[in-house]
């Protein structure tokens, strides 16, 4: 299965100034599979550790840590020599060595021409639980799901991505198929274990059956890795976040973790959650203006999960909602819909889309993107709803050059409003760039 992010990989493999990379994610999002394709496509050899089922290592990073002594040793383990810059090392699940990680700051110094990439899944927890870390001394690179766009090209439409991507808008031959396509994806979502299991057998029954097997290895890691203080209230957020989501206002309320919650008893669960990747937030905005960052309010978000096909199973939506005509765009009051837009914008590093925007009047704006200096509003609309008030009413307001809309009307333009079709918004910085 075809991943976007081995082209970045390629891209820090021949940078003049490499350093060690870590690649984040959650778990099984398919860091380790991509690490090692990466390898084998692109170095003549690949020294693979996974410091989470080998313990004997741990004298090779004791005491004084030194670029040769370190490929010295791992060489014996490895049964060959590690070449520089034909050798691919990568440390997997790294957060378990500390040490590990320690040594990347003088890999960076000493030894630049080895090239090393880190994976970790709880790394992100790790590292606010005080792991020692090489500041200024690693590139990053993050790793989600699987995008819709990688989705399609695994199901063998890599023809169709490229006709989009081409600046194709007249898609009326396509629109079914692209639309049923999206169904499925809405059902199977990214995990790329959930992929595999579809495209092997085509049972959307088999893949809730992996799609639960992921969330209990998650609910599980509640109780192996976070504090004991902690374990209660992460599970209580979890299991909260399909009823946030099904409300009209997807604003997260405490109260409904647990009857009399407050935000001090909960934000530690909730950062804890999102430094292991399992949710994402998105922030209300006072005033949309660049950086949104600056206008953030910190205690009015949106949480969604990772993954919408782990959030529908989550749900308990079955996958037979697949045949029932828009019903999937439409569940959990479009939740299921914004859920799947946040994970495409995610995607697109370049933008900043964390954010939201709310009036005085109920108007909302489900998505700001940033690009420079400018911020464009996209409301998020389940199936074939018309109705845009909320953008109306932004407009009114602030008069954005551009404003985007997404729903599963074919493309329009007009008056400098896009409509987008779900089902193309991996090209939406094509959209943005042609303004």
């Amino acid at each position: 299965m075809e991943r976007l992010l081995l082209e970045e990989l390629k891209k820090w493999q021949n940078k003049a100034d490499r350093r060690p990379l870590i690649l984040r994610g959650a778990r099984q999002v398919g860091k380790t599979w991509l690490l090692k394709e990466f390898g084998r496509l692109c170095f003549r050899d690949v020294c693979y550790i996974n410091f989470e089922q080998i313990d004997s290592l741990e004298s090779v990073f004791s005491g004084t840590i030194h670029p040769e002594d370190i490929i010295n040793q791992l060489s014996v383990y490895h049964g060959k020599r590690i070449q520089a810059n034909s050798t691919l090392i990568i440390f997997d699940e790294v957060q378990e060595m500390p040490r590990a990680l320690t040594s990347l700051k003088y890999f960076a110094e000493e030894a630049p021409e080895y090239a090393i990439c880190c994976a970790g899944s709880l790394l992100g927890v790790a590292l606010h639980q005080g792991t020692s870390f090489p500041v200024g001394k690693v590139d990053f690179l993050d790793l989600s799901p699987m995008s819709f766009r990688e989705f399609l090209c695994a199901n063998g439409e890599q023809m169709l991505v490229d006709y989009i991507l081409g600046g194709a808008r007249s898609l009326q031959p396509f629109e079914t198929r692209l639309t049923h396509l999206l169904k499925q994806y809405l059902i199977i979502g990214g995990m790329p274990s959930a992929v595999k299991k579809w495209i092997e057998t085509k049972d959307y029954f088999a893949v809730d059956e992996v799609q639960h097997s992921i969330i209990v290895a998650y609910e599980n890691d509640f109780s192996k890795h976070a504090p004991k203080s902690l374990v209660e209230k992460i599970r209580y957020v979890w299991d909260s976040i399909p009823s946030q989501l099904a409300k009209e206002n997807k604003k997260f309320i405490y109260g409904l973790v647990r009857e009399g919650a407050r935000a001090r008893e909960y934000e530690d669960a909730l950062m804890w959650l999102s430094d292991a990747g399992e949710i994402l937030r998105t922030y209300n905005v006072t005033k949309p203006d660049v950086p949104l960052k600056a206008y953030a309010d910190l205690k009015s978000f949106k949480v969604f999960l990772l993954d919408v096909g782990l959030l529908r199973c989550l749900s308990g939506l079955s996958p037979k909602v697949i045949l029932e005509g828009s019903r999937i765009f439409e569940e959990f009051k479009g939740a299921i819909t914004e859920q799947y837009v946040c994970q495409e914008l995610k995607t697109l590093r370049h933008l900043q889309s964390s954010y939201y925007w709310t009036s005085a009047s109920k108007a909302e704006i489900d998505f700001l993107l940033s690009e420079g200096l400018n911020v464009i509003p996209l409301e998020c609309k389940a199936g074939y709803t018309m109705n845009a008030k909320s953008l109306k009413s932004y407009r009114e307001k602030y008069s954005p050059l551009l404003s985007l809309r997404t729903s599963l009307l074919p493309y329009e333009r007009n008056e400098g409003v896009r409509n987008i079709p779900l089902y193309m918004l991996f090209a939406i910085s094509n959209e943005i760039s042609s303004e």
